[in-house]
């Protein structure tokens, strides 16, 4: 799915001091993604030593969360 690589150029283009994950993060906000396109996205964009294996999976669940427009405490 380039649309959401794409997504993510535009926002580290414009927050050039902003992180990878918090780019990955606004470009999925509210768009509806699927897990498997954001663990998928996740690992192409966000380097491997930046987060261990078990940080990985609760922050793909968070970015889920945010794609799907769940606020936190919120179902």
């Amino acid at each position: 799915m380039k649309s959401l690589e794409r997504r993510f150029n535009n926002i580290q283009k414009k927050n050039p001091n902003l992180e990878d994950y918090p780019c990955l993060a606004r470009a999925i906000n509210g768009q509806g993604f699927s897990e498997r396109t954001i663990a998928e996205w996740f690992n192409k964009l966000v380097p491997k030593e930046d987060y261990s294996g078990s940080e990985k999976k609760d922050l793909i669940r968070h970015l889920v969360s945010l794609s799907n427009g769940v606020e936190e405490g919120k179902k």
